[in-house]
């Protein structure tokens, strides 16, 4: 086993990659194969608790997958793998819904929000943050990159390491969050974190046509009206966005111009755009490479996969053993039914 501390982090194939996951994570994973040993799982169990039709799915994971690549995540350095792929995960998520709680799942935030309204609720919902413990705990991870979305389902996965280790003997490590994740990226409408389901997001592969028509729809300070009217760029989140992608010397530039009103909200706007669109250009380029090329996607993947299970199964190996579980424990302990001498 490495002697780097091992991070877990998953994603799930719910729609084309943005600004917000390239920004708040996909750099952020891309440099961590510098200092840890990780784990990128694309979560597609997760996305089958919701409606969902097959092939969209099925495309989606492809998707995901190539821009994860191509914003630099090297599969050579990390294992990268789908979840479905790996069925040590499911396994081991119904092994640990025997010291989960059901209270305790009913009392995440997550599933409340998700299943009110609702005139059925499936039990893949409610049962997320178990499958979300064993994906990390099946590879034994010490640290988990989340956002403050998924922190209670983190600590549900500490909790279910510990009330494992309680009854079976100490396997599991209770992950810790791993700080400096990423950026809160907000999207287009200046209020919510960028996300799919909000319509709110800039594609990472979009070409600048596409950027320029989704950058200019940007919510930027509700208390300019007209051009000449100052602006304030702390409450502008057009301006923030140039944070990423514009540098230091340009970006006090356009502060001062728009607080003396000598830049316009569009003029700010086209800016960025055109900035993006610079600075995803690799990103752009290399996703078309691979989606040109479907064979090395699916070769990584399953390259993956087959990393994954090897760690999977070493971990399924004991918690089998402890549990009492599966036919190679119960033939490794025939010799205890064997009749007793006379």
């Amino acid at each position: 086993m490495s002697q780097r501390k091992r991070v877990f982090s998953g994603i799930q194939p719910t729609g084309e990659a943005h600004l917000g996951n390239y920004l708040g994570a996909f750099r952020r994973w891309a440099e961590m194969v510098n200092d840890y040993e990780c784990f990128y799982c694309i979560v597609d169990l997760h996305a089958i608790t919701r409606d969902y039709e097959r092939p969209e799915l099925l495309r989606r994971v492809f998707e995901l997958t190539v821009s994860l690549m191509a914003s630099g995540i090297d599969p050579e350095r990390c294992t990268l793998f789908v979840q479905s792929h790996v069925a040590q995960h499911s396994e081991l998520a119904w092994l640990f819904n025997v010291v989960t709680p059901v209270g305790d799942l009913q009392r995440m935030t997550q599933y409340k929000e998700k299943s009110a309204g609702l005139e059925s609720v499936n039990a893949g919902l409610l049962n997320y943050p178990v499958l979300q413990a064993a994906d990390i705990l099946l590879y034994r991870a010490d640290y988990v990159p989340v956002g403050d979305d998924q922190r209670q389902h983190l600590e549900l996965s500490r909790d279910v390491a510990r009330k494992w280790n309680a009854r079976f003997g100490d396997v599991f490590p209770e992950p810790e969050t791993l700080t400096g994740a990423g950026s809160r990226v907000l999207g287009l409408d200046g209020v919510a974190k960028m996300s799919k389901s909000i319509g709110n997001t800039l594609p990472i592969v979009a070409d600048p046509e596409q950027m320029w028509s989704l950058v200019r729809t940007a919510v930027t300070d509700p208390a300019r009206v007209r051009k000449n009217d100052p602006g304030n760029p702390n409450v502008c989140n057009v301006f923030a966005l140039h944070e990423f992608v514009t540098d230091d010397e340009a970006r006090a530039d356009i502060e001062i111009r728009c607080q003396t009103a000598t830049i316009g909200c569009v003029d700010c706007k086209r800016i960025l755009s055109d900035n993006l669109s610079e600075h995803l250009a690799p990103v752009r380029e290399r996703a078309a490479e691979l989606t040109a090329n479907p064979e090395r996607v699916v070769e990584v993947l399953a390259a993956g996969a087959e990393r994954a299970r090897s760690e999977a199964e070493k971990t399924m190996s004991i918690v089998c053993e402890r549990m009492g579980v599966g036919p190679d424990v119960l033939a490794a302990s025939l010799r205890e039914f064997a009749p007793k001498g006379p």
